[in-house]
């Protein structure tokens, strides 16, 4: 059994995310710009399943990572079979974490430390209160690869503990989208960091659920940077390895 105050949580997230089904349809179409039928793709923190949804309706094998309870049982449940759900998060290394819940707002529940401190200057989070704790199991993106396979699509929205994620990466893929808050602009410039190491990328901004890039082309990572600076909302960071731009 749930708690109320979880369960208002889980049926908002519902709502925000599943109960308007052509807006995954929209975002399939724009998924299909990043892949092809049969390809490979990680979401890692997929909450409700909208995007492992999209990726599949787009044509993707999909592997989604959602650490957090009730969300894993409901994707276990409900995600067609080119989905696979792991219960598990992802990290800079394999093994147990703590993960900050936020009942009334379960989108935003975090594995990164300090993360409500940091959102409290953010407007979009005010009222936002981080309160309980999950103990959840986690894995590496290398780890991954290893079972896997290796994706030609990485999703990553973990709430500003997206470069620890990719801290457990170490070659580089296709593409890569990540989440970049305005609040934590370390993190969005440790993920460009981070995938400007691995591989010769080229970037690109998408504001909010828009579906369309902030740059006219795709540039490197001060580019993006600079953009995602400018940004008065949350968006998320497109990478693309320069050969497939």
């Amino acid at each position: 059994m749930i708690s109320p105050r979880a369960a208002l949580g889980f049926a908002r997230s519902l709502v925000i995310y599943r109960a308007r089904p052509w807006r995954i349809a929209r975002l399939a179409k724009f998924y299909r710009r990043f892949i092809s039928p049969g390809d490979l793709a990680f979401d890692i923190g997929a909450h409700v399943g909208n995007r492992s949804l999209a990726l599949a309706s787009a044509g993707a094998r999909v592997v989604a990572l959602e650490p957090q309870s009730p969300f894993s049982q409901f994707l276990a449940r409900t995600m067609p079979s080119a989905v696979t759900v792991l219960p598990l998060a992802a990290g800079p290394s394999e093994g147990e974490a703590r993960l900050a819940v936020s009942s009334l707002h379960p989108t935003v529940s975090s594995m990164a430390q300090g993360f409500g401190a940091a959102m409290a200057r953010d407007p979009g989070f005010r009222g936002v209160a981080w309160d309980s704790e999950q103990a959840v199991r986690a894995t590496t993106l290398d780890a991954l690869i290893a079972r896997f396979g290796h994706p030609a699509f990485v999703k990553i929205d973990v709430e500003g503990f997206e470069a620890d994620v990719l801290a457990g990466l170490s070659s580089p893929v296709r593409t890569i989208a990540f989440e970049a808050l305005p609040a934590a602009p370390e993190v969005t410039r440790a993920c460009v960091e981070r995938l400007s190491s691995l591989g010769d990328y080229r970037f690109n901004l998408v504001s909010g659920e828009r579906l369309a890039f902030a740059l006219p082309e795709w540039g490197d990572g001060a580019a993006v940077l600079a953009a995602a600076s400018d940004a008065a909302r949350s968006g998320d960071v497109y990478a693309r390895l320069a050969h497939e731009s």
